[in-house]
């Protein structure tokens, strides 16, 4: 079925650029009926509210669109090649469709796109054609049904904005924190179960939505972020019950031995030992106290201190050393964590809101 081009163009005519042929409940359109002044004029295209099963080919004539919105199409699915010929594209609005990671062309990656939101579909994987897109600053997805973030989100150099909201994601990846403009992460409503320290190297961080996961704690490498002014974590195990298990189980024989043979970097060769004890030799981790030499293999202190936030709320911040007498690294002094029960607290003008409830 053929879409005569009698949709309601926005008010002001074509000079203003905008194209409306929104809530036409009809299939395609017939770009026959729209004057080629239009067609070289039109900087924005709105599609949303159709029937639209695929992105038609037609679309993509108007070669000067800035902005697409194929959202609220029910039964799309497939976005077509010949949308990378849009060469012009910054904004492509797809929310609430039925795309998913095999919806989009192959050369997708190669558009510049700088905002795109695909929330509301049903993607289980963010496309890798998305990291590819150099110079996109926001991509939402929040509402599908991803169960992870690829390490290639490390690619989206100029990302501003990242909505993952309300997905399956379990798990935050370190190269996460290579965005260096990233200021607005949303991973609410997700199974995540804790954060890696590695995103205090995201220095411009402002916004940080992680209410209604599963966390547990937070790592105390979140106070370096200095620009953080909103943190939301309600609904999660750290707000409504506190991690009070500290256990702490002594290093075995073989571990000691282990950490003395490393720590004192005691020479061996590799016919005087079995097998199986060079294989535990090589699984040594170093201390993460920065004012620690020591390694550790099996056995780990597990310390989690309580900071206040805002001189209001007091959050579980966790940290691992390879023994007890190692000194907390954000101390200066040797001292135990009890000792320096109020070196973390947050100043005033720093966290301006903290969302537990």
């Amino acid at each position: 079925m053929q879409m005569e081009v009698h949709g309601r163009a926005a008010a002001g005519g074509p000079a203003n650029g905008v194209l409306d042929f929104s809530r036409l409940s009809l299939n395609n359109f017939n770009v026959d009926s729209v004057s080629e002044e239009r067609k070289r004029d039109a900087r924005q295209l709105y599609l949303n509210y159709n029937q639209l099963t695929s992105l038609p080919a037609s679309a993509c004539i108007f070669s000067n669109l800035e902005f697409l919105d194929i959202s609220n199409n029910s039964a799309l699915s497939v976005i077509c090649e010949d949308i990378t010929r849009l060469g012009k594209l910054k904004t492509l609005l797809a929310k609430n469709n039925r795309l998913d990671e095999f919806s989009l062309p192959k050369e997708f990656g190669s558009m510049q796109l700088e905002v795109l939101n695909f929330s509301g579909n049903r993607f289980e994987e963010i496309p890798l054609q998305c990291t590819k897109l150099r110079r996109l600053q926001s991509l939402s997805l929040g509402g599908n049904r991803l169960k992870s973030i690829p390490a290639e989100i490390e690619n989206l150099t100029s990302l501003e904005l990242l909505y993952l909201g309300g997905n399956l994601i379990t798990a935050i990846p370190p190269e996460l924190a290579n965005l260096p403009y990233l200021s607005y992460l949303v991973l609410c409503d997700n199974r995540i179960q804790s954060v890696p320290p590695q995103l205090t190297r995201l220095h411009s961080m402002r916004s940080l939505s992680l209410h209604n996961n599963l966390l547990t704690y937070l790592p105390r490498e979140i106070l370096s972020l200095v620009h953080l002014h909103e943190l939301s974590l309600r609904g999660n195990p750290l707000v409504v019950r506190f991690v009070k298990d500290m256990t702490y189980d002594p290093p075995s024989l073989l571990e000691l031995a282990g950490r003395t043979i490393k720590s004192r970097n005691i020479p061996y060769f590799p016919h005087e030992l079995p097998s199986n004890l060079l294989h535990y030799l090589d699984l040594a981790s170093k201390c993460p106290n920065p004012k620690c030499a020591g390694v550790y293999f099996d056995s780990c202190v597990r310390h989690i201190k309580f900071v206040d936030f805002c001189g209001k709320y007091r959050l579980p911040l966790m940290h691992y050393l390879c023994s007890p007498e190692c000194t907390s690294p954000c101390n200066s002094n040797p001292q135990s964590d009890a000792d320096s029960e109020d070196e973390l607290s947050v100043p005033a003008d720093r966290l301006q809101r903290v969302l537990l409830g």
